[in-house]
């Protein structure tokens, strides 16, 4: 399958995330500044494009929600608006890695445009460390949170955990790791498991993530489990020992991931994420503002696999 949208969908917007609600499409993503939390409505995906933007929060001047605001995620959790987002206290690196915690705020108005947010708390996990990438899912019946975090005793830089809800910003149970880098394609640059998103097919709910530093080594992996399985035993789940989606040279679009799902107009399942269109990065990546917002529709195969393809060259 091709994609019939813009490539780029929308410039300078990294770890995007779709959500579709009563006809409409909602759009949340990191901004090049990391300094706010806005949101984007629209009948079409492609209307997305040129949606304004409405900010919802803006950082802190100083204390634990002041500085690179990343990752937003909007979810409608029990009929209450929530964003999850990562902040840091300040650009202060420790232990080679920022000190971002998870965020929650919430809406309890039907529009979350023009509604109240109010600030709830910081998801609160067992390991006070980084951590960072939350979304939320539905699954036999139960809200789950599932995000990518360090654990001091496992090397690398981030893992995949997963927990029952108790509210939108509580968790109910301890988490699980539901994965770590391993593989070589996790581990270069940076040895990363992030940014994960869900999608149930047939009999499995897959849980898609990012992996390596955020350059053009950046790819997506896939765990895997079947849908009446305990999500909470590890040994549940399977994980492809290769990348899933990855860069393109010939299309010249590199480091694609962190992504999110969403469904056309037609009930299509479509890929969104990110990728930028050059590989020469001055600086540190994170603050190259060029990684734009993607989306593409994408099959599966007779055993009920994701084929998501390759990120397609850029066109108007």
């Amino acid at each position: 399958m091709s994609s019939h949208w813009p490539v780029p969908l929308i410039e300078q917007r990294a770890d995007p995330f779709i959500l579709r609600h009563r006809q409409h499409y909602y759009f949340i993503a990191s901004v090049p500044e990391y300094d706010r939390l806005e949101l984007r409505r629209a009948a079409t995906l492609a209307d997305l494009a040129t949606a304004e933007g409405v900010v919802v929060w803006k950082k802190h001047a100083s204390g634990e929600m002041s500085e690179l605001i990343w990752a937003p995620e909007l979810h409608l959790i029990d009929n209450v608006w929530v964003i999850y987002f990562a902040a840091a206290p300040s650009r202060e690196i420790k232990d080679g890695l920022f000190q971002h915690r998870m965020f929650a705020i919430a809406c309890h108005d039907d529009d979350p445009l023009t509604g109240a947010w109010h600030e709830c708390r910081q998801v609160m996990t067992p390991i006070d460390s980084f951590a960072l990438d939350a979304t939320h899912f539905v699954h036999q019946d139960r809200n789950w949170y599932l995000w990518a975090q360090k654990d001091p005793a496992i090397p690398g830089n981030s893992n995949l955990y997963l927990a029952e809800l108790e509210t939108p910003w509580s968790l109910k149970s301890a988490p699980v790791m539901l994965s770590r880098p391993e593989f070589d394609w996790e581990c270069v640059g940076f040895s990363v498991n992030e940014g994960p998103a869900v999608i149930r097919h047939g009999s499995r709910l897959f849980v898609s993530y990012s992996a390596s530093a955020t350059d053009e080594n950046y790819c997506m992996g896939l765990l895997w489990i079947d849908v009446a399985a305990d999500p909470m035993k590890a040994e549940n789940w399977q994980k492809s020992p290769q990348p899933v989606f990855r860069t393109s040279w010939e299309n010249r679009q590199f480091g694609p991931g962190h992504n999110s799902f969403t469904v056309t107009e037609q009930g299509e399942d479509v890929l969104v994420y990110h990728a930028r269109d050059y590989t020469e990065i001055e600086g540190d990546p994170l603050y190259d503002p060029n990684r734009h917002t993607c989306i593409k529709t994408f099959a599966w195969d007779s055993d009920g696999m994701p084929v998501f393809g390759e990120p397609p060259a850029a066109v108007d």
